[in-house]
């Protein structure tokens, strides 16, 4: 089923998207991290478009085609922000409640949108399990060495040097980072030279940088979001049916990341891990992520 390039206009952005489906569709939102894009979900979204769904892949802020509606809007990358922009389109595509899939800041901007809004969500595939920040902790409390060795872009890009390298060599740092968080992936050439047009955004590294450097307190957050932040701070439990995936592989969230929190979800849980499988699951494994779909809106379906 072909897919659409679309466009809708929030209170913030022009935000960039493919849709497959019809608009009466069941929706379905796949949402990608950093440093990828939409074209990571193309295999997932082409097997699981129908004429009962209407799939949504959009462009996260800062990258691809999405675009701050002005120069005085903040360049936030904030989980705050991603969580709104998710609730947002929603509101401008005039729809009630949607099952999101996501991974990194995907999966960042699921859970938020899941724990603040749960009237809007239906179901959730979060990618590596609860996304929501623990700032409070983060600014003050190291993980284990190994942990702290895998984030080592996130403490390069605290620095104005990491900030001049993600401006001056921003395709060699994310093909860099491809690789070592997805070891076992043989991806393409091909599809890194395609997905890497989108880091060319002319707010990538402004929206890159902030949001790194907030998520440890070290960069203002948008003022506009400081009472959702508030809410985030206290860690809400997440309401939906929910399946999380998690790659056996995955380099810079570890599968242990996701164990244990069984607490943060009400509803159906299940916790599956993937073999042979890192950082980017719906490229790596599009069948999983497949599974995990039908099976988490089956579950929703009975709720």
């Amino acid at each position: 089923m072909h897919a659409n390039c679309c466009s809708a206009t929030t209170s913030t952005l022009h935000v960039a998207y493919e849709q497959t489906g019809p608009d009466s569709g069941e929706p379905i939102l796949l949402l990608h991290g950093f440093p990828y894009d939409v074209r990571g979900y193309d295999e997932v979204r082409d097997r699981i478009a129908s004429n009962n769904r209407r799939i949504i892949v959009p462009y996260l802020r800062g990258f691809g085609a999405t675009r701050y509606l002005s120069k005085d809007v903040f360049r936030s990358g904030q989980q705050a922000a991603l969580g709104k922009d998710i609730i947002d389109l929603l509101d401008v595509l005039n729809i009630e409640r949607a099952t999101l899939v996501g991974y990194d800041w995907g999966a960042r901007a699921a859970c938020v949108a899941a724990a603040l809004w749960p009237e809007r969500v239906c179901a959730l595939v979060p990618i590596a399990g609860y996304a929501v920040q623990n700032i409070a902790k983060s600014k003050v409390t190291p993980e284990s060495a190994e942990q702290e060795m895998q984030a080592w872009y996130q403490w390069y890009f605290q620095t104005e040097r990491g900030r001049q390298g993600l401006e001056n060599n921003r395709d060699e740092l994310c093909k860099l980072m491809w690789s070592m968080w997805s070891p076992t992936w043989q991806f393409d050439d091909s599809l890194f030279a395609t997905t890497a047009k989108s880091f060319h955004n002319p707010d990538f590294v402004a929206t890159v940088i902030q949001s790194y450097r907030h998520r440890y307190a070290n960069a203002q957050g948008d003022p506009a979001l400081e009472v959702l932040e508030a809410r985030l701070a206290k860690r809400p439990v997440i309401a939906c049916p929910t399946i999380v995936l998690h790659g056996e592989e995955d380099r810079v969230n570890p599968p242990l990341s996701s164990e244990g929190q069984e607490r943060e979800f009400t509803s159906h849980y299940e916790r599956r891990l993937l073999r042979n499988v890192g950082h980017c699951p719906p490229a790596e494994d599009p069948n999983a992520v497949i599974q995990a779909i039908d099976d988490v809106s089956c579950q929703s379906a009975r709720n």
